[in-house]
């Protein structure tokens, strides 16, 4: 058993320490995110780096490049939310333009299809890849299009958690991860609760500006 399967038993199920602590990271980064701090991004950034190892071990191929993907994100979305709160000003969040949102769905149906089509293709090269291209692709692409609007602080990437963590919770439940299924499940309590609070900032903003 390497460092990443390493771990103990709950109700006869097997918990890897990298999922949960993993996980612990990522209910932190949400957290942060609901106060626009910027330890929102070193947080998701170590929460990535551990749940990669887990989704490895556990043959998640989406969930493991998704990690990667969240992992150059964080540095990303550090470097807007820096630049955005220079002087310790708060960060400003915005709702999306009627194009940005087209954009944003466009890209998320776009990248479904292509990631899960090439799931497929190397999974009948034999190199099993993935056990369920496509909700592993829709994961995948999902998550990426949500954390990069997070960075640009668009109050809609709280949906776009949304629409992810409806396939996400029986994914991780019938792949094994238990923490995972569970957080992705606390995920949605909590995701709606920072759209309700950055919408409102939003709002309040906008009403300042006008």
């Amino acid at each position: 058993m390497n460092w990443a399967e390493a771990g103990f038993e709950v109700l006869g199920r097997h918990v890897a320490w990298a999922d949960l602590v993993g996980n612990v990271c990522a209910l932190a980064t949400l957290w942060f995110a609901m106060k626009r701090t910027i330890w929102t991004w070193p947080v998701q950034f170590a929460g990535s780096v551990l749940l990669f190892a887990a989704s490895i071990s556990a043959h998640i191929t989406g969930n493991a490049l998704k990690q990667v993907l969240f992992g150059a994100l964080a540095i990303y979305g550090w470097v807007r939310w820096s630049r955005g709160s220079r002087g310790g000003a708060p960060l400003a969040v915005r709702s999306a333009t009627g194009r940005e949102r087209v954009a944003l769905v466009a890209v998320l149906a776009a990248g479904t299809v292509a990631v899960a089509l090439l799931f497929g293709f190397l999974n009948s090269r034999g190199l099993n890849v993935s056990w369920a291209p496509w909700p592993d692709a829709y994961i995948f692409v999902g998550s990426a299009v949500a954390t990069w609007a997070q960075g640009r602080a668009l109050v809609d990437f709280w949906l776009l958690w949304v629409a992810v963590d409806l396939v996400g919770v029986p994914l991780a439940f019938r792949s094994g991860l238990v923490v995972s299924g569970a957080v992705y499940a606390v995920f949605f309590v909590l995701v709606l609760i920072g759209f309700r609070d950055w919408r409102r900032e939003s709002r309040a903003l906008e009403a300042v500006t006008t």
